[in-house]
């Protein structure tokens, strides 16, 4: 009798661990059932799901930073700078974020990294090199951010800011 009551004990606390999970406050949370999405504006907390049917997929909503390795740029006056810069971004829609990336954020991170790239090459074609060394960076990266922020929209994400670490001239110069 104690073996029934221990192994139905066991059942019902593995169908009770199957059936819950818990949003933390950094987190953002998709619910499908049987492949679709089912819930995304889940509050943190605990929650539940039908075991097996349900299943659930979390992301961070934490700022996070795509770090865009150094490239050449062209001025407007057909001269090279190497440019490091950076951009912060957070997951702002989880079921856009998904239906774009297909929850791969390092997919999406290649995306917005060549949208940025692209930005940068545009606005350093319109300065001259002293104007670029001199003060223009804010500007430069105010457009940069304006022009990613539909297409970064288009992804589920929102692109907090971007910013140029360092500015170089090539070692020809």
């Amino acid at each position: 009798m104690f073996r029934i009551a221990a192994i139905a004990i066991a059942v019902a606390a593995l169908v009770v661990w199957l059936s819950t999970f818990t949003v933390d406050e950094r987190e953002r949370v998709i619910v499908f059932s049987l492949g679709e999405i089912k819930r995304t504006d889940l509050d943190p907390g605990l929650h539940f799901k039908f075991p097996i049917v349900n299943n659930v997929r979390k992301f961070d909503a934490r700022i996070m930073t795509l770090d865009i390795p150094p490239d050449r740029f062209l001025t407007s006056e057909a001269k090279n700078v190497i440019v490091d810069f950076y951009a912060k971004w957070r997951i702002d829609d989880v079921g856009q974020f998904f239906r774009a990336t297909r929850g791969d954020e390092r997919n999406a991170q290649d995306r917005m990294a060549q949208i940025l790239r692209d930005g940068m090459r545009n606005e350093f074609a319109r300065y001259t090199r002293d104007q670029v060394v001199s003060g223009e960076r804010i500007t430069i990266m105010g457009a940069v951010r304006e022009q990613a922020l539909d297409t970064a929209r288009e992804l589920g994400v929102t692109l907090v800011d971007v910013r140029i670490r360092r500015m170089d001239l090539p070692d020809e110069v």
